[in-house]
């Protein structure tokens, strides 16, 4: 979870990265951690595409790197046990704004 908590308190100079990481889960997320995660205010999302247990979590991060952007996203996840509690990551994509 330090990877979360190092793109949580990035440096503001660093460059800004839109992150996708598509995960699997064995069981559903309840619709209202879909919507608590939307509202967590550092633009993240999470939605389920129309696969069932495949959810793709997006957000943004400061970092020097995309991988260390990604790692905060999937760091996210890690913080969220409680609400994900399995999960497998199966794609990332982290873009440069």
């Amino acid at each position: 979870m330090t990877c979360y908590r190092s793109a949580a308190d990035a440096d503001p100079v660093l460059p800004l990265w839109e992150v996708a990481v598509w995960f699997i889960s064995p069981r559903p997320i309840p619709i209202k951690v879909l919507h608590d995660i939307h509202r967590h205010g550092r633009n993240f999302a999470l939605g389920q595409p129309s696969t069932p247990l495949v959810f793709l979590l997006t957000g943004q991060a400061r970092a020097a790197q995309g991988v260390e952007a990604v790692a905060g996203l999937v760091g996210f996840l890690l913080q969220s046990l409680h609400a994900v509690d399995d999960f497998t990551v199966t794609e990332v994509r982290a873009v440069h704004f």
